[in-house]
């Protein structure tokens, strides 16, 4: 092989340039080479090759040689550096967007949220239903939730109270299931009251309106028995109903209702009916699970605060689960102001409620009291302070419950005192003002009663009112107020923190309060002793009249077997008694007159 083959070889692809070798010039000057000789060399600014992005020359290989790239290949790693720039930016838009919102998601492959309902991508219906239930744009957890929902996804969402998420899981189920069937219930929402229940199902009849859904709240047991068994015609679609009440069902032999078709389980305030123990429905909840045995099935978790064991639960049980969550985890809405009062003793708490009813109420105000007795006693002492007060609690029965909820929607009652019972998830709009007239158990508590103010969006108030006793949770609620942009004393944001121990004590079982009277102590011990009089004199009588019925007895039967004796009786005549109590009466009249001549006789002598 020639050397010319060679150089060729090597050479291939390679272009020699004489512009980056110019001719040297000749200098014509006279150079003195007695002088010592100083080297210098030019300092040029090289071309930055390292952006591959640039379209300037090609690189310089050796002085002269240059590589040139084949544009075709160029073209299409630029292409490909295009795309992924704008999959960048377009993820930084969507972030972006979220954080405006302040909602935060966990998960893959999270479809982007939408801004308007159009982008739903619903059917026209459900849109125009939306607009009537005053929706004018989807809030924050609805903006998420419902393209995760209309996927098929598995969520666990978490927003605050007020924030539209019972609008957030119906309308997926209702674009889901489109038209009514017989198939039986194809989607099943538990929530841990009836009145919420209820709500749930007015909210999801509206937003249905013009599909013909059928929607079933179990109210009595006795009509369901027969309503959902196997030998029904199954013309239902969506069940909404309490944990207690479903599982009584399941235990019938046979089941009266099958849940073998459900593809859409949602479970809202989940915190609260993952709890255990006699207020919680975690071990209902498990044999709502098992009956719901479906291929298809889907689980979504609403609800207004946070708690690990549910996350955990999620995160074990639900395959591609997505978790969303708005603002801060268990924080109190910003729309309601928050103030925390201390009134010293149990009396001072009703001074200071009349106190508040003496400035001016803004009705209608709902007060929270941490038992069915207290709230009692309470309304026992406002129903004379000529204020429109009512009172709901488990002693109640369900339709006086209805009434007063239904009163109370319609602004016929300005005051309604209640328990835990209405914390959770009952809409009340409107409601101006929430007193927590005994101290929440716990924080989380404390969010679920704060938010029956400041419902979508509007403005509320919140005042608690605590004593000295109280202290126990005083630390974890200021630091929820501090979150939600409140002030608070810093003496309370610097207490003691409480053990585990007395946390979960408190939650369980209330602490002892006095009750609510404003009666004086001497007024009340009276009181109590009049009491202790009158029961001793109810014994005593109820004592005699039982002596009285089995004298009676006796003499009957004694004048029974005087009659069927033979023979000569000794019973005397009735009038001979009768003549006999004469005589001793008149004895003893007389005995008694001479007793008070004689006492006559000795004031005249004391006198004389």
């Amino acid at each position: 092989m020639d050397a010319y083959d060679i150089f060729k070889k090597l050479t291939k692809g390679v272009r020699f340039s004489r512009e980056h070798n110019p001719k040297q010039k000749k200098d014509n000057k006279v150079t003195d080479y007695s002088a010592k000789e100083i080297k210098t060399e030019d300092v040029k600014s090289e071309k930055d090759h390292t952006n591959l992005n640039s379209n300037e020359d090609p690189i310089t290989l050796l002085s002269g040689l240059h590589r040139v790239e084949k544009k075709g290949k160029k073209r299409k790693h630029d292409a490909e550096q295009n795309e992924v720039k704008k999959r960048l930016l377009e993820k930084e838009k969507i972030n972006h967007f979220r954080n405006i919102n302040n909602i935060s998601v966990v998960g893959r492959h999270v479809p982007e949220p939408s801004k308007t309902f159009e982008e739903f991508q619903v059917d026209p219906d459900i849109i125009e239903n939306l607009h009537k239930c005053n929706f004018e744009e989807p809030t924050a957890i609805q903006k998420q939730a419902v393209p995760l929902m209309l996927q098929g996804r598995q969520i666990l969402a978490c927003a605050p109270t007020g924030s539209g998420k019972t609008a957030a899981f119906l309308v997926p189920i209702i674009m889901h299931l489109k038209r009514p069937d017989r198939k039986g219930f194809r989607a099943l929402i538990l929530c841990p009251t009836r009145e919420l229940a209820q709500q749930t199902q007015r909210e999801c009849i509206r937003l249905s309106e013009g599909r013909g859904l059928r929607i079933h709240v179990i109210s009595k047991i006795k009509r369901a028995l027969t309503q959902y068994g196997s030998s029904s015609s199954q013309k239902f679609d969506i069940l909404i109903t309490t944990p207690n009440r479903l599982c009584y069902l399941l235990k019938q032999d046979p089941p009266a209702i099958s849940l073998k078709n459900v593809e859409w389980l949602v479970i809202d305030e989940a915190d609260k009916l993952f709890e255990t123990g006699n207020r919680g429905f975690r071990e209902q909840l498990d044999e709502i699970l098992k009956a719901c045995d479906g291929n298809d099935r889907k689980i979504a978790m609403f609800s207004a605060t946070y708690t690990p064991v549910v996350a955990k639960w999620c995160v074990h049980n639900m395959k591609g689960l997505v978790r969303v969550t708005v603002g801060q985890r268990n924080a109190a809405t910003d729309t309601v102001e928050q103030e925390l009062l201390f009134v010293g003793n149990e009396q001072g708490k009703l001074l200071a409620f009349r106190d508040l009813v003496r400035k001016g109420l803004s009705p209608p105000v709902l007060v929270f009291v941490q038992s069915k007795e207290r709230a009692q006693q309470l309304f026992n002492e406002l129903i004379y302070d000529g204020i429109n007060v009512d009172a709901i609690h488990a002693d109640r029965t369900q339709l006086q419950r209805d009434n007063t909820v239904k009163a109370f929607r319609e602004g016929r009652i300005w005051v309604l005192i209640c328990t835990e019972l209405m914390a959770r998830g009952v809409d009340f709009k409107g409601v101006n003002l929430v007193i927590n007239y005994d101290f929440p158990p716990s924080a989380i508590s404390y969010v679920h009663r704060v938010g029956r103010a400041g419902r979508a969006g509007r403005k509320g108030k919140a005042i608690t009112f605590f004593t000295i006793e109280d202290t126990v949770n005083l630390r974890s609620i200021a630091h929820v107020l501090k979150e939600s942009g409140c002030e608070v004393p810093p003496y309370m944001l610097t207490l003691k923190k409480k053990s585990k121990k007395e946390r979960k004590q408190l939650e369980k079982s209330a602490p002892k309060r006095d009750d609510i009277i404003t009666k004086p102590i001497y007024e009340r011990v009276k009181g109590g002793k009049r009491k202790k009089f009158m029961e001793i004199l109810k014994r005593e009588k109820q004592k005699t009249k039982n002596g009285v019925i089995e004298k009676m007895k006796k003499k009957k039967q004694v004048s029974v077997k005087g009659n069927d004796s033979v023979g000569p009786t000794n019973t005397k005549k009735s009038s001979d008694i009768k003549k006999k109590r004469k005589s001793d009466g008149k004895v003893k009249n007389n005995k008694v007159i001479s007793s008070k001549k004689k006492l006559k006789k000795v004031k005249e002598k004391n006198k004389l």
